[in-house]
């Protein structure tokens, strides 16, 4: 089985890898068509479609499901999978929130899943209202480079108690329920 990561980031590849190989002890690839033993994940960097700063849900799930088709279009793989972080509101909350998205798509079905949503710091928030992206954003407010490459902004807002990876892992695991679960 050949499951297509639309990023070239690696911090993307490995979200996928994580939930593919053990969700809470179970296999995930036991679940879905093919041998487990032979699943590979690729890094398949394709374009979101979507601003580089996705602001607002439907946004940042436009590009992770741009992501998944994309991978499809981009060669023979029996799963594509799109992942998408943007900035969004909440209804009844009054900060800007780091949001994540995962789309998973064999090209006759798809599914959508969520990551955990974390409140910006207000001098952050204001960058990204201003027009800033977060990357960059968090690399100048912790003074390094390539953040989003690593721990991302969740690791940094929760100091360290949920990095990137996993974040994006929990989004991927979501959009796999249509795939692994008999309840679709």
């Amino acid at each position: 089985m050949r499951v297509g990561v639309g990023s070239g980031n690696p911090v993307k590849r490995r979200a996928v890898e994580r939930v593919l190989e053990s969700s809470r002890g179970r296999d995930l690839a036991d679940d879905l068509a093919g041998d487990p033993t032979t699943v590979a994940v690729e890094s398949v960097p394709v374009p979101s479609g979507v601003s580089e700063q996705p602001t607002g849900h439907a946004e940042t799930v436009a590009g992770a499901e741009n992501r998944a088709a994309a991978v499809l279009d981009a060669g023979a793989y029996d799963l594509g999978v799109g992942i998408e972080g943007g900035v969004a509101r909440f209804d009844g909350a009054d900060e800007l929130f780091l949001v994540m998205w995962a789309a998973v798509s064999d090209g006759s079905r798809a599914g959508r899943g969520g990551g955990p949503s974390v409140a910006l710091p207000a001098d952050v928030a204001a960058r990204i209202d201003d027009g800033a992206e977060l990357g960059p954003v968090m690399d100048d407010v912790l003074d390094t480079t390539g953040v989003a490459r690593r721990g991302g902004a969740a690791g940094a807002l929760t100091a360290g108690r949920v990095d990137r990876a996993d974040a994006l892992a929990t989004a991927v695991a979501g959009a796999l329920g249509p795939f692994v679960s008999d309840l679709y």
